[in-house]
Formats: C-alpha cells, structure tokens, sequence
C-alpha cells in the first residue's frame, strides 16, 4: 500500500463501518448513501490488498485483518481530530455527553460526589451509566461503546500492564478495598467467629454481572478442596442486600460496597475464613480519550471522588 496516495477518508468509514458491524448504520452515521460507504470500503480493500469484511444476515463480520488493524486506526483518528480540536474544556460552557460502565454500588458510591460537582459548578456535563456485565470491558472501549469503564477488573489490568507502552488501552488505580461477608442482623453465624466449615455449610448469595455461576470465593475454595451452595445468583449489590437483611443467605461484597446496598443498617460484616486478593477499582480508557480536555476532566471528577470515599473509609 502507497500510504502518501491513501485518502483519508476511507479510514473515516472504515473506522464507522466497524463500529457500527453495519454498512446502513455506517452510512447513517456519516450521512452518506450506503453505495458510498461500500464503494469506499471497496477502495480502502483494494489500497491495503487484504479482505476486512464478510456479509452476513443482519450486517457484516471483520475478518482478523481488519480487527487487527482498526485499534491503530482509530488511534490514528483519535490524534488527527486533537490535533484540530480545541484543547481547553470548559464545563460551564462546553456541552459533553459521557458513557461510563460500571456495577450499581461502584455508581452508588462514586457518582453521588461527581454529580455534585457538575450541579455546583453547572456543568453542561451529562453521564449515562452502562450496565457492567463483564469483568473484562476492554471490548466494551475498543469498540467505543462507553467512554470509562470503573471497577474491579484484574484480569485486563494485568494483560494491559504486560503489553506496557504497545496498550491500546489507558487504566488508573481508584480506590481499594477488601472481601467481607454480610450476613443480616441476628444471624446465627453472627454470634461466633465465622469458621471455613460454617461458611462452607450455609446457603450462599453470588453477585456476578455475568451471570456466570461461580466467583472469585468459589475458585479460592477449590483450590482448598471446599466448595459451598450458591442458593441464588444476582447481578446487583442492591440486590444482594435486600435479599441477604431478609434471610439466611450469606453473601461476599467488597466492604466499600457495603453501604451502597443501601441495607448497611440491617446487616453486619464478618471477615472472611480464606484469603482473597484485595480489590483494587481501576478507572479504564481508550488511548482515543488520553488528551481529551473533555475527558480529562471527567477521569479527573473520578480520582476525586474516589479519594473522598477513602477518606470516609480508610482502606484496612
């Protein structure tokens, strides 16, 4: 390929075309006729001498060419469009719309501060949360679906840390935290030290966003060659905290999280009978979004209200 002959709008529609997995909503995305999308695809396969899509039913797939090549590409697109873009943000006067996955008790607990800051300062800032269903959102900003992932995510972190400077991904450490059982007021097990076989006997509450049936408790029991009942899964702290303050169920929450089930009155927390990694909450984001002033100063909002939940509870 002759990159000094490369029209550089061909990789405007390619980076739409694969973000949308649709050539009708590319075309809308760009307000040109869907001829013109696929003409121009047709241009840019021709330039680079290698296939990037393959029709199906209700869109078009990337072939491991094109996923290979559109992070580059849109990082490319991310400095052309700073290097034109004003670099001051005023959120006073500057509009921005943000996207942030994260669980509900990461939400609960930060947000309430980010949100009074925009409403102090009137900021013409709006955030909307994304349901978190993964522990790996790397997808989830690749594909610019949301603009920050929050929470717990140690896996990805630790692929992004290998990769070091070649990331295409950004992260930062929020706050951290540490595995408790919660158990309602008045539990049986309550009233003793919670010993490997009491827990491993009772009936249990798992949290997952997934909805996979096991977690971090239950791979740190089998390496112990224990195992424990799992009598109902949820995918919200809320949840988990009306369930566990009306029954016998236990449940393992992170102890900052405690108090975003909102039911922090009706249960208590015991430390756990196994050791589990501490809970670092990392902040997560496209390399697109480094230099953004916009998105700087919500990365920024973040960082602070994280530090003012540390302060109202110092890490143990």
């Amino acid at each position: 390929m002759n990159f000094l002959t490369l029209d550089l709008n061909l990789l405007r529609v390619f980076d739409a075309v694969m973000a949308e997995r649709s050539i009708t909503r590319a075309a809308e995305r760009l307000a040109l006729t869907q001829p013109a999308v696929s003409n121009a695809l047709k241009r840019f396969r021709d330039s680079v001498g290698e296939d990037l899509l393959t029709r199906e039913a209700h869109g078009v797939r990337p072939t491991p060419y094109a996923e290979r090549l559109w992070p580059q590409v849109r990082v490319a697109l991310g400095a052309l469009r700073g290097a034109f873009e004003r670099k001051d943000f005023n959120p006073q006067t500057d509009a921005a719309n943000f996207r942030i996955a994260t669980a509900d008790a990461t939400a609960a607990t930060l947000l309430p501060s980010v949100i009074a800051d925009i409403e102090m300062h009137q900021a013409q800032v709006n955030l909307r949360v994304v349901p978190l269903t993964t522990r790996d959102p790397r997808g989830l900003l690749e594909r610019d679906e949301v603009d920050v992932a929050v929470g717990y995510f140690p896996e990805a972190v630790a692929a992004l840390m290998a990769q070091g400077a070649e990331a295409t991904l950004r992260h930062r450490r929020l706050h951290q935290s540490e595995y408790v059982c919660v158990m309602r007021r008045g539990h049986p097990l309550s009233k003793q030290p919670l010993t490997l076989d009491a827990f491993c006997d009772a009936h249990h509450l798992l949290v997952s966003f997934s909805g996979r049936p096991h977690g971090f408790v239950d791979q740190a029991l089998i390496a112990l060659g224990r195992s424990r009942r799992i009598v109902l899964t949820v995918n919200q702290f809320f949840t988990a905290g009306r369930v566990v303050s009306q029954s016998d169920l236990l449940t393992v929450l992170p102890a900052s999280f405690v108090e975003a089930t909102g039911y922090q009155a009706s249960v208590v927390e015991r430390p756990l009978p196994l050791r589990l990694a501490r809970i670092h909450v990392e902040a997560l984001w496209h390399l697109r979004h480094d230099d953004d002033p916009a998105h700087q100063w919500l990365r920024a909002r973040l960082v602070a209200a994280a530090e003012q939940l540390t302060n109202r509870r110092p890490a143990s």
